[in-house]
């Protein structure tokens, strides 16, 4: 019988065992790193390693006796030095722009010493009328330093005392300094409280009354009116009819007006609520007529408006048409309330 022919490929067979089978149960010699780094480094280079251990640090603490104190993350290889302090600059390598702290705006300086506006002084300034330790100044927006002397109409100005006054305004007397139809205005009533110039925080128009105050200080003036701060105010008002329920609480919701939405902190009936005309709001808002127009979105007009208070100030012992300077707790509680942001 003549054998089979192949293609000269040897075949596996499954049931032949191979005389030479690879033994998978031998480990090999492992290498150590010792070894590998002498394989791994060059001739020139023997000696450069070494399994000797490294002499100790003279300058390094025994930690090894227990009354030595260990302080984690400490290095005692070298001796502290302590960097010497260089002023930051800013990322583009110049020195930063002078601040309000460093130096007050001339401008500034000139209002607070009751000349004039801060619009007034620029056009002062720019007439070249103002000068600064002898030298005129013509730059809008320089800044003094303490130790500079201001000069304007042959007179040395010092900086002005901070007055804080509370009227309890009267009727038919208006919020402006000069009204061409010659009619009383509120500044006639504290014309001869203090020779500072001083100005009234927000506004009050001609028919109503209450609390009004009058400052010099620019600062807290602009945080007092501005509704982030929530200065609170509250009115008593008097209605030409009584307030209904449904109303009141659509006032509470908030309602939308021509100039955004308004929505009072809090609005109730005066006392027992058996006089539905009187009502007692209160609201932060400083839009022009925001009480009146309120009521008059429902149909309601307002026959009395009295503001009774603003942020920590009251009207108590403090008769109508009369005016008072604050104590310094008062001026203390304004300025802390200014301060505070509303949440």
């Amino acid at each position: 019988m003549k054998p089979k022919k192949t293609d000269g490929k040897k075949k596996f067979d499954r049931n032949s065992k191979p005389s030479s089978r690879p033994n998978f149960t031998e480990k090999k010699e492992k290498t150590s790193f010792s070894d590998y780094r002498k394989a791994r480094t060059k001739p020139e280079e023997k000696g450069k390693y070494s399994d000797k251990p490294k002499k100790k640090r003279e300058d390094k603490p025994d930690f090894s006796d227990e009354n030595t104190p260990r302080i984690k993350g400490a290095n005692f290889s070298r001796p502290f030095k302590k960097k010497e302090y260089s002023k930051r600059k800013s990322s583009t390598g110049l020195t930063p722009k002078t601040t309000d702290k460093e130096g007050i705006r001339l401008n500034k300086y000139i209002s607070n010493a009751g000349i004039c506006s801060r619009r007034e002084a620029d056009d002062l300034i720019e007439s070249g009328v103002v000068s600064v330790n002898g030298k005129i100044i013509t730059e809008m927006g320089y800044r003094l330093k303490p130790t500079d002397i201001v000069n304007y109409g042959g007179q040395t100005l010092k900086k002005e005392r901070m007055v804080y006054l509370l009227l309890n305004k009267p009727k038919d007397y208006i919020t402006t300094f000069d009204d061409p139809q010659k009619r009383k205005t509120v500044l006639e009533l504290v014309q001869n409280a203090c020779k500072e110039r001083i100005y009234p925080v927000g506004r009050l128009d001609r028919a109503t009354t209450g609390l009004l105050l009058f400052t010099n200080d620019g600062d807290t003036t602009k945080k007092l009116t501005h509704p982030k701060y929530g200065v609170r105010k509250i009115y008593h008002v008097e209605l030409d009819k009584p307030l209904k329920m449904a109303d009141l609480k659509k006032i509470q919701e908030g309602i939308e007006l021509e100039d955004g939405e308004i929505k009072p902190d809090e609005i109730t009936y005066v006392g027992d609520g058996s006089n539905k005309k009187e009502i007692g709001i209160e609201l932060h808002s400083g839009k022009n007529r925001i009480v009146r127009r309120l009521f008059e979105h429902f149909g309601y007009n307002v026959r009395k408006l009295d503001r009774v208070m603003f942020g920590p100030l009251t009207k108590k012992d403090l008769p109508r048409g009369r005016w008072r300077f604050l104590t310094e707790a008062e001026i203390g509680m304004l300025k802390m309330v200014s301060n505070k942001e509303k949440a």
